[in-house]
């Protein structure tokens, strides 16, 4: 159970990050709000045990590199443990894609434990919207690419990863087979 202390972070990163994801969809048929992903991404730490640190940067994870938010405001609002995971999940939206893709496979075995849970729960959701709500513009193969991708990330996480690897592959083995029907 989370101290006062604890809850107020949390629930201070959530207003934070609603403010600045607010008129953000996914990229899905189903236009979620963007709110939507970082919830059920937080949801996923919780239930994977992670510590409020870490649920706050689960809420956080996306601002900087999304929204007009600097890694200094995440650290003075939310404190130094919780800008850390962010900073580590975070791509630098100046380089190209695929050096991007690239380099979050090769950054995977240097994430601290609760980088590795933050990485991991994004991970589950993004495959979960590949199969419940691909991207309108994104052709089987791109899906696909994206499936093995996020196999590849994953595969190099720490251990502080493993608590979620199960559900991981079990939302892999859903979405390559949802991928399929489309095909």
């Amino acid at each position: 159970m989370l101290e006062k202390n604890d809850m107020d972070l949390v629930r201070s990163a959530r207003a934070f990050a609603r403010a600045k994801h607010a008129g953000q969809f996914r990229k899905g048929e189903a236009r979620e709000p963007y709110e939507a992903h970082l919830a059920e991404v937080a949801g996923l730490v919780v239930g994977f045990g992670g510590a409020a640190e870490v649920v706050a940067a689960a809420w956080l994870h996306d601002t900087v590199e999304d929204c007009d938010v600097s890694a200094a405001e995440i650290a003075l609002r939310f404190g130094p443990v919780v800008a850390q995971i962010v900073a580590e999940v975070t791509d630098d939206k100046d380089l190209d894609r695929t050096l991007r893709k690239r380099m979050q496979v090769d950054n995977a075995p240097k994430k601290s434990p609760g980088g590795a849970l933050v990485k991991i729960c994004d991970k589950i959701s993004n495959i979960r919207a590949v199969a419940d709500s691909p991207a309108e513009d994104w052709t089987l193969d791109r899906q696909r690419e994206y499936l093995r991708w996020s196999a590849d990330v994953v595969a190099g996480l720490p251990a502080a990863a493993d608590v979620a690897r199960p559900a991981f592959d079990a939302e892999l083995a859903r979405a390559a087979e949802a991928v399929a029907a489309r095909d």
